[in-house]
């Protein structure tokens, strides 16, 4: 039958009030929850000694300078490559998680997921269990209702505000930044950034949570494309749980399965769906209706697994009693093993980027208004801008020198016919240079000269070098 109705595209939000569980999958969460945030909110703190002109705050992304610095590693402007390559590794091993895993980066790294468990903990401690906040939910608006809502939204808040300060020391010195934060005198910026990261964690994590996942988060669509029916995933043994205890058909006498209909894997589930009506996109493989399902079983007597990490491709045999195939068969397949190939092809061609660079590096730029200058003596002179980047976090002193087929003479602007000059800890210097060529040398008359200016550190004899064109009368 039609309909001129078109499908609803948005269900309002119903209250999830999961259970409190306990078990492997669980306390592997609280791990992961204490360690991510740990590095996020200690991370800041972490001092890293670089010398007296460069910051000590171990990780920091300094717009100003335009320097990212990451313990003992600096990446400047130019050097943005590393950055994307890493955005790439992260892209890719996001792929070959979700093709071995499925959703394990949902259920249990991702910001939204971590920081929404953390609510829900904060709600269990202040409201009480499922059954409390149940009945806290329908019941009227007295003073205790009032007392423990506001109490939670208070905790959710200071949490909230911890989470976008925490975002704001990356980006300057923290014990400077936060000090400048407690006396109002701090760039209107950090105070709009973290006004802006607070309101959005304590909406995101404290109301919409599984409407995030749902609703605003694309990769509930992506991750079809990465998985298939090798991907090992949380799903429910419908051939083993199958008929469920209260069923019509089991009251009719037909043999009951280990399924006794419980609830128990609803009532823990964080965005409300029941993993017995099969892979659903909602799923954020959490692995919670592992852990309750699994409590259940061993009171009832049964064995563990009704609910558990398991691949599709192994149903049919494990239908017939037979075993499903080892974990590694799955894991280790064409795709997931492309998908490592080049994750760690791009990850050593980043590290050894990395050790090769060079410590010093110059840019030269002609001066082409005009293109040459013609001296009183007749010579020609061509002037140059020497851009040298010193990335060593020390003070060095630079020798400047040029290499051609032709006789061309080098001086530097304003060191008096001193070839030599000084480049401070971790900056980039700009040099005026003049290269000029006698009224017989060929190529005060050539068109063009090629040649090859070079800076050498004489502290450790570093060599940059870049070639360049020299134009003569002829060049007109």
């Amino acid at each position: 039958m039609s309909s001129d109705t078109p499908p609803a595209l948005y269900a309002p939000q119903e209250p999830i009030f999961p259970r409190k569980v306990k078990g492997f999958f669980r306390t592997f969460k609280w791990w992961i929850m204490a360690v991510t945030l740990g590095i996020y909110y200690l991370t800041p703190w972490l001092r890293w000694d670089r010398g007296p002109s460069l910051p000590d705050q171990a990780v920091l992304i300094d717009m100003a300078n335009r320097r990212f610095y990451f313990f003992w590693i600096e990446i400047w402007s130019h050097e943005f490559y590393f950055v994307a390559g890493l955005l790439i590794m992260a892209g890719l091993g996001l792929f070959l998680f979700t093709s071995a895993l499925g959703r394990v980066w949902c259920g249990y790294a991702c910001p939204q997921t971590v920081w929404t468990d953390l609510f829900i903990l904060v709600e269990r401690w202040i409201e009480g269990d499922r059954n409390a906040r149940v009945r806290l939910w329908n019941s009227k608006w007295t003073l205790r209702k009032w007392r423990l809502r506001l109490t939670k939204w208070f905790v959710w808040l200071l949490i909230a505000v911890a989470t976008g300060g925490a975002w704001v020391f990356y980006f300057a010195d923290a014990p400077t930044l936060l000090a400048n934060l407690l006396i109002f005198s701090a760039h209107p910026a950090a105070y709009l950034t973290i006004a802006i990261l607070t309101a959005t964690t304590f909406v995101f994590g404290g109301f919409m949570r599984e409407q995030v996942c749902i609703y605003m988060c694309p990769w509930p669509r992506i991750q079809a494309a990465m998985m298939d029916p090798d991907t090992i995933t949380v799903a429910y043994r419908e051939w083993r749980g199958e008929d469920r205890k209260n069923s019509e058909a089991v009251k009719a006498g037909a043999p009951q399965g280990d399924c006794i209909d419980c609830m128990a894997c609803v009532n823990v589930c964080p965005v409300g769906i029941d993993i017995r009506d099969g892979q659903q996109m909602e799923c954020i493989t959490c692995a919670l209706c592992i852990d309750a399902c699994d409590d259940v079983m061993a009171r009832i007597g049964k064995p563990r697994g009704l609910i558990d990490y398991i691949a599709l491709s192994d149903e049919e045999a494990e239908r017939a009693g037979a075993a499903p195939k080892k974990l590694m068969s799955h894991i280790l397949r064409p795709r997931t093993m492309l998908y490592t190939a080049v994750w760690m092809l791009i990850g050593v061609g980043l590290v050894y980027a990395l050790f090769v660079r060079s410590d010093i590096e110059m840019t030269v730029s002609p001066v082409r208004n005009p293109t040459y200058v013609l001296q009183s003596d007749g010579s020609i002179r061509n002037i140059y801008d020497v851009r040298l980047r010193n990335k060593l976090g020390e003070e060095r002193e630079f020798h400047l020198s040029l290499t051609s087929d032709e006789n061309l003479r080098i001086e530097l602007g304003g060191r008096d016919n001193l070839l030599s000059f000084t480049a401070p800890a971790d900056t980039t210097v700009l040099q005026r240079v003049y290269v000029t060529a006698r009224p017989q040398e060929p190529a005060a008359s050539l068109a063009r000269t090629d040649l090859r200016l070079w800076v050498e550190d004489l502290g450790n004899e570093d060599k940059a070098s870049q070639s360049t064109i020299f134009n003569g009368r002829e060049s007109k």
